[in-house]
């Protein structure tokens, strides 16, 4: 941990955390999460500028992220569009999506953004079904703000609990995984309405 304190200590911390949580929309395997929670975590032993910084350049970023596969996917042509129909699960993300969005609910948008890839599904569905940025966007934002809020409050208590060591960081991505599986079964469970 100690060798993270010290790039949680730079200024440069914002910054990776930052391009991986922006990029993490098209590689979901980049481990953005884990990078937010580690550096909250590493925090307690360090100082850093502002934990709040950190909050908000993470959901700054996811935001950002959100925004450019969201338009991407918007202009996509007839290719992406292929790659889209062929899809099931992203075919069935923006019926969902559509009919949220449609209703004024777009919580699906928030939820989507602990489950592992939903972020990635729910941000190209909506470009390229074509939804509104003004229906969108506040979902977005309010997404990467709760995703970040939580991230960096896991990493942080888990190193107030358990001191700036690799377990807190462990217990706290364990926790990000949690949530992340919770997630991803709510997605996937079906609509009373389709249930029945």
């Amino acid at each position: 941990m100690e060798s993270v304190g010290s790039l949680v200590g730079s200024p440069w911390i914002y910054a990776v955390v930052a391009l991986s949580v922006l990029l993490d929309v098209f590689l979901p395997v980049l481990p953005s999460g884990v990078l937010v929670i580690t550096a909250a975590a590493a925090s307690t032993a360090a100082y850093v500028p502002d934990i709040l910084v950190l909050t908000l350049c993470a959901a700054t970023a996811s935001v950002l992220g959100d925004l450019v596969a969201y338009r991407l996917a918007w202009r996509g042509g007839p290719r992406l569009d292929r790659a889209l129909a062929r899809s099931r699960r992203l075919r069935g993300a923006q019926e969902r999506l559509g009919a949220a969005l449609a209703r004024g609910g777009g919580g699906l948008v928030v939820l989507a953004r602990f489950a592992p890839a939903g972020r990635s599904v729910v941000s190209l569905g909506a470009g390229a079904a074509r939804h509104r940025a003004r229906d969108f966007l506040p979902w977005s934002a309010l997404a990467g703000l709760t995703w970040a809020g939580y991230s960096v409050a896991l990493g942080y208590f888990g190193g107030q609990w358990l001191g700036a060591t690799w377990l807190a960081a462990a217990v706290s991505v364990g926790a990000l995984l949690a949530a992340g599986a919770g997630a991803g079964y709510l997605m996937r469970k079906p609509h009373p309405a389709k249930a029945g």
